[in-house]
């Protein structure tokens, strides 16, 4: 097992895909949050509470909640390219054993996740503590909270991670793939949220669980306004931590047992 998970590493390292996700998750870390430090949420349009509130500081940071497509999108296309470019069909002739080929795989996309979430909000905790340095702002959040906040935020990109290559196991065609799992997060959660009576499943949704551990809910919020409606109710921090837990199990047990039913063309 360790002799695949090593060689799912290099095969992993031997692409230009995540060296490309950690470009990526510099930029979004350290560009968007110290952009909208600097700017500062009370200049939004509408205007919303300073840094100098909590709510504020979980406006900038929490934005970075709805990067979470990032992650999912890269390990749609980890998975899905396995079976464009026939590269999976090599792997099962020199490792048979089709479980911990995909356990192996497993792991490593887990890891990658884990390490893109992390250059993430390590980037952004520099460029947020940076921005309100120069700007002279006092946060209101101890640095302690802000770091925990980031922490959450980084496992939940490893957890995104898990359900894009979950969804590439299921739909192997790659197009199609990402199509979905780019428009079910970009949309279709959002979409959920204004829906009377299914509404009410959206705290049991990947984004309500995020949008909990995260406490950033204004978008939804913002919907329940504009709709004259009440906002549904999240789960708490800690029940919004054990559903992602529970997703990332069962993305992953998808993501093993789906590929040892199918025949690989």
């Amino acid at each position: 097992m360790n002799a695949l998970i090593r060689a799912e590493f290099r095969k992993l390292l031997s692409t230009r895909l995540w060296w490309w996700a950690l470009a990526v998750a510099v930029g979004l870390g350290a560009g968007l949050t110290g952009l909208l430090t600097l700017v500062g949420p009370e200049n939004f349009d509408p205007p919303m509470p300073g840094l100098h509130t909590e709510d504020g500081v979980r406006t900038v940071l929490g934005m970075l909640g709805f990067t979470v497509i990032i992650p999912a999108a890269l390990g749609t296309l980890a998975m899905t390219s396995e079976y464009r470019h026939g590269t999976i069909t090599h792997t099962f002739l020199f490792a048979p054993r089709r479980r911990q080929v995909l356990i192996a795989k497993t792991v490593v996309f887990g890891t990658a996740g884990l390490v893109y979430g992390t250059v993430l909000t390590a980037t952004a905790a520099a460029a947020f503590f940076g921005g309100t340095a120069a700007r002279g702002v006092t946060s209101a959040m101890a640095t302690a909270e802000v770091l925990q906040l980031l922490a959450r935020l980084a496992v939940t990109m490893a957890v995104y991670t898990l359900l894009g290559v979950a969804a590439g196991a299921l739909i192997r065609h790659q197009v199609a793939a990402l199509a979905l799992v780019v428009g079910y997060l970009y949309m279709g959660e959002l979409t959920l949220t204004v829906i009377p009576g299914v509404k009410l499943a959206y705290p049991l949704l990947p984004g309500g669980a995020t949008a909990s551990l995260t406490g950033f809910t204004y978008i939804a919020d913002s919907l329940a306004g504009q709709l004259a409606t009440r906002p549904v109710p999240l789960l708490p921090p800690w029940g919004a931590a054990l559903l992602l837990t529970g997703y990332a199990l069962l993305a992953a047990i998808a993501a093993v047992l789906v590929p040892m039913r199918r025949d690989v063309r």
